[in-house]
């Protein structure tokens, strides 16, 4: 059974502005009303109402950073791998290569972010010996004390991703602004399509 409050609220136009705020406040009763109504909307009131206990705030989930947060992380940036890197476009089209003895491929595709913290690339990689399918690999990210921690999906572990303040550490640091590895992957893109 739900409880309601009922208020009753006397609306007056007083001649000198605050005033009718000032006089309620000389009764005594405004500003305990304004500390129980504040207590109230911070409490879960709303639980309380159902019979819920209150939700903590420590007992809150890992936050997750906002599509929109996530844009500012990848959009336009290439992210540089030990051999190779990938590049995300504002249009989201990706691109990707990887390089190495006999072992040169390239990638095309999409990516895309979520509200629900994460970012999923689809490529469809391939090389002279092969070509594969569109493949989604997904990271999720969460925010920790201030720090975006990032892992693969489903079940990779957790790390830093990036500081609040910058650390040498963070994976994004591997990230640099523009397509700065666009030669480099039409390079590998026409050793993998040549015929020789």
């Amino acid at each position: 059974m739900r409880s309601r409050i009922e208020t009753t609220v006397k609306t007056t136009f007083p001649s000198e502005p605050g005033r009718g705020v000032r006089r309620a406040a000389k009764r005594g009763w405004f500003v305990p009303l304004v500390i129980v109504c504040g207590q109230l909307a911070f409490s879960g009131a709303a639980g309380a109402a159902n019979g819920a206990p209150p939700v903590e705030a420590a007992a809150k989930p890992d936050a997750a950073p906002t599509a929109f947060e996530l844009q500012l992380l990848y959009a336009d940036r290439t992210w540089n791998w030990k051999n190779g890197a990938a590049y995300f476009g504002l249009d989201r089209r990706l691109q990707a290569w990887t390089a190495g003895q006999d072992k040169a491929a390239v990638a095309e595709g999409r990516w895309l972010v979520t509200d629900t913290g994460k970012m999923c690339m689809e490529l469809a990689w391939r090389s002279k010996t092969y070509a594969t399918k569109p493949q989604r690999t997904c990271y999720s990210h969460r925010i920790e004390s201030g720090n975006i921690e990032q892992r693969k999906d489903p079940d990779g572990e957790w790390y830093d991703f990036k500081h609040a303040k910058d650390d040498p550490a963070d994976e994004h640091q591997k990230f640099q602004a523009g397509n700065t590895k666009g030669e480099q992957f039409d390079e590998t893109r026409k050793l993998v399509d040549s015929k020789g």
